[in-house]
């Protein structure tokens, strides 16, 4: 955990700038909207581009590199098992998926764990798990197996997954949508009782909206969910995969509350930045619905994935990351709350994981991450003036203190310009 600063960008080598972005425009469809800038490398918590120039990483893959870029530890084991073997298909057993999935099920004080690769696909899953448990189990009549969704979600982009989206980017023209789903406002307890009917098997929430610009919901919200699910047999899903691992400041956002859900959905992190592995994990009387034939992929619990997600979990088990993220999280809060009043309109803070709104006469988000990568800080907007930052768990006190000085200076210039 070294301390860095940025160095001065270079003039040389726009060209090849250019020509990453001219190649990458021309043959790579349009599904993003990057920042002009290219990565060629990156070590801890920074990233260097093409040309030399050095930026602060303040989005962390969407908490997939919650261990900085190219951890030590990770890049070993990793190294070790590309060595060894890499893949056999779950057609036959490895030596690596068995140690793998009793560390996360103990991780999380589940009894079992079902691994795939992209959040995603961990999402699918656990839809999929949780209509076999509410037809097998719970006994819900033949199709008619629901599940409650919160506004402002975001779980992923298969066409099952945004057909409970209400966002409209998302949405638009990848109909007919997959029916069986009913949102209800976020944070809303009682909105999500009124959902529930005798056909309900599962309520799927995000116990922080890292899309929506790292929504917290009401105190008490998770502990009053937890009840109501219990009391009307119904899955409490958890989707942990931006919240968790650390990121929030507990192992686990639902943590904070004291609240273990019936099914956690985790990716990104588990993954370390190296490889996409995901996971749910739930109780035997959740997973065992699932039998040979009627769910499967062919990477999922692969042996390079399987050492990979070991480690992060064993990584996890002396709680010095999860500490970390609440002592600079603290830090980043205390900071950010200084520019409330002078260009920020709201500071949201939980753990190393920010959102934050600029008021909107005076720049959008897209704007605000421009003139942060000016000054070597790379950050993501997402809806409106709304900005997220999420550093990775290893970044340092100065460096964390250079987000701060520099999204200073972005709002600071665009005040004397609106004068």
């Amino acid at each position: 955990m070294t301390t860095s600063t940025p160095t001065e960008q270079t003039t040389g080598g726009a060209e090849q700038t250019r020509h990453h972005i001219d190649l990458t425009e021309t043959y790579a469809a349009h599904n993003y909207h990057p920042l002009p800038v290219v990565l060629a490398s990156g070590e801890g918590a920074w990233v260097t581009d093409v040309e030399g120039r050095r930026f602060l990483d303040c989005l962390a893959g969407y908490s997939a590199l919650n261990f900085g870029h190219g951890h030590p530890r990770l890049l070993a084991r990793a190294s070790e098992q590309l060595r060894r073997l890499t893949l056999t298909s779950r057609a036959f057993y490895n030596d690596q998926l068995g140690p793998f999935a009793q560390a996360l099920a103990e991780l999380t004080g589940k009894e079992m764990v079902l691994p795939m690769n992209s959040g995603a696909e961990a999402v699918e899953t656990a839809i999929k798990v949780s209509r076999k448990w509410g037809y097998q189990v719970k006994g819900v009549g033949p199709g008619t197996a629901g599940i409650i969704t919160m506004h402002g979600n975001f779980h992923g982009r298969t066409t099952t997954i945004v057909s409970f989206s209400d966002d409209d980017v998302a949405t638009a023209d990848y109909g007919p949508f997959t029916p069986g789903f009913v949102s209800v406002p976020y944070g809303d307890v009682e909105a999500v009782a009124a959902a529930i009917d005798d056909s309900t098997v599962a309520v799927l929430f995000e116990p922080i909206q890292g899309e929506g610009g790292v929504v917290v919901p009401p105190a008490g919200f998770l502990r009053a969910l937890r009840e109501l699910c219990t009391e009307r047999n119904v899955l409490m899903v958890a989707d942990e995969i931006q919240s968790g691992l650390a990121r929030s400041g507990r192992t686990f956002a639902c943590d904070h509350e004291d609240v273990v859900p019936d099914v956690y959905v985790l990716g990104k992190a588990l993954g370390g930045g190296i490889m996409p592995v995901s996971a749910i994990a739930a109780d035997r009387a959740v997973l065992e619905v699932v039998r040979p034939g009627t769910h499967g992929s062919t990477f999922g619990g692969n042996p390079l994935a399987a050492a990979i997600g070991h480690e992060v979990v064993l990584m996890l088990q002396s709680g010095e990351f999860q500490q970390r993220a609440r002592v600079l999280g603290e830090r980043l809060e205390a900071g950010l709350r200084t520019l409330l009043g002078s260009g920020l309109v709201g500071v949201r803070v939980r753990g190393l994981w920010a959102g934050v709104d600029v008021e909107p006469a005076l720049l959008t988000g897209r704007q605000v991450c421009e003139g942060l990568m000016e000054r070597g800080v790379l950050a993501k907007d997402t809806h409106g003036s709304t900005v997220r930052f999420a550093p990775p768990i290893v970044a340092s006190e100065e460096d964390i203190d250079l987000l701060v000085t520099a999204l200073q200076a972005v709002l600071e210039e665009a005040l004397a310009s609106a004068r």
